[in-house]
């Protein structure tokens, strides 16, 4: 049986939920193998009485006949339900099971990969806001849970939504990677203790993905999982970078534009920036991309310091995106030892800087303790100088501003025996 490792957070809503005399409505997104469908499972384990998993690309009658198998799990009946042949009459047999659960006890309805059950002209999601309006909202025993990975869908469906669901959403989780202190949870859960360098290792070519690092075994090194998981034929991470967006984004051919322009300025780029690298156009379309991108985790934006633009500048925040979009996309590959070649000379150093820092900028929370100023109020910005053609730029990574009139520059640095400032990130 596996732990759930971390995710306080998450579980402080989750708790909430229970807690509440009213009906909840959870909207849970997040990338794809982040651990969303089983926080839900093994938070809820005990309330859960109702799960449905849509099916990618399924037809509506697929849909419905899924839906009958999970009323039938659910109601425990050996005979099989016939499924409905509609969205409407699968909500009211669903209704009609709900309403014979004993109403003093919380009971969990799950919906996973919410998003793939939405068909075209499939009538679902008018069908659940009903459901959710007219009959859920009335029974205080109810949490319903509505998961998905396609980060597009969710945020401008049901997070930002503009319909029937708009504003009903009382708990949102936007469930992100593990944190460095996290990872070496799990992978102590795991029985593996790599050390916290190698652990630093790992989490900047793969980051905090628990269904990557489930594939780390006892006595491996860094340069081994990382030659495992992203090189060798048939490792768990072959072909996973587009699948990545894909499964995210309605137009990832776009998102994936702007994160490979991204991976290559290591001082970041305006929006107006982006917009001429990637031929974009100045509009809501941008802006919908950049939010989606940053939602996800995969960019972060920052104000410049000295604040004489509103201009917000983007950085790169996904390790394995930009491991790839590095080492791996249009590289011609031999059979074995990729990494250990490829993990010499100026493109490694190049990457270590920018894959480090990302690093930091997740956990500038414990950076702030490791400098004994994690009780004052800060605000965090970027600072950088954009010279004229020919001209020397600088920026400095991270400007921490201090209420009590102070100012800490902090430059990220990757030298490998350096673990002085990592041990204080993993304490923390």
């Amino acid at each position: 049986m596996q732990l759930l490792i971390g995710r306080e957070p998450e579980k402080k809503k989750l708790d909430e939920a229970l807690s509440s005399p009213d009906a909840a409505l959870i909207a849970i997104y997040g990338r794809r193998r982040v651990g969303k469908t089983f926080l839900i499972r093994e938070y809820y384990k005990s309330h859960l009485r109702f799960e449905l998993t849509g099916m990618k690309n399924g037809s509506l009658k697929q849909q419905l006949s899924q839906f009958g198998n999970s009323l039938q799990t659910a109601t425990k009946s050996s005979l099989k339900i016939t499924p409905p042949s509609n969205w409407t009459d699968a909500f009211h047999a669903l209704q009609q099971f709900l309403s014979t659960l004993d109403k003093r006890k919380k009971s969990v309805i799950f919906f996973d990969e919410f998003p793939w059950l939405d068909g075209k002209r499939s009538g679902f999601l008018s069908s659940f806001e009903h459901f959710w309006n007219t009959w859920a909202t009335r029974n205080s025993n109810l949490i319903v849970v509505v998961c998905g990975s396609a980060a597009s869908w969710m945020i401008n469906h049901v997070v930002k939504s503009k319909g029937a669901l708009h504003q009903r959403i009382t708990h949102k989780i936007r469930l992100m990677p593990f944190t460095l202190r996290e990872t070496e949870n799990y992978l102590k859960s795991r029985n593996i203790d790599p050390g916290r360098y190698q652990i630093l290792l790992i989490y900047m070519a793969i980051g905090g993905i628990p269904e990557y690092l489930k594939n780390i075994q006892k006595g491996e090194s860094a340069t081994q999982v990382i030659e495992k998981i992203c090189f060798a034929k048939d490792g768990i991470l072959e072909g996973e970078f587009k699948t990545l967006y894909q499964s995210l984004f309605d137009k990832s051919d776009v998102h994936i534009k702007v994160v490979e322009k991204l991976s290559s300025e290591k001082s970041g780029m305006t929006r107006n920036e982006i917009i001429e690298a990637c031929g974009l156009t100045s509009g809501g379309t941008t802006t919908g991309i950049l939010a989606e991108l940053e939602d996800s985790g995969f960019i972060r934006s920052g104000s410049p310091y000295d604040r004489k633009t509103k201009d917000l500048i983007y950085h790169m925040n996904d390790e394995y995106s930009l491991f790839y979009l590095k080492f791996i996309s249009g590289k011609k590959l031999s059979g074995k030892d990729n990494w250990i070649k490829m993990s010499t000379g100026n493109p490694y150093n190049v990457w270590s800087g920018m894959a480090f820092e990302a690093v930091c900028m997740k956990h500038t929370e414990q950076i702030k303790k490791a400098l004994g100023i994690g009780g004052v109020q800060t605000e965090n910005s970027a600072w950088r100088y954009v010279p004229g053609k020919g001209k020397d730029g600088a920026q400095i990574d991270l400007v921490i501003e201090r209420a009590d009139k102070s100012i800490n520059l902090c430059e990220m640095k990757f030298i490998m025996m350096n673990t002085l400032l990592i041990s204080h990130m993993r304490k923390n």
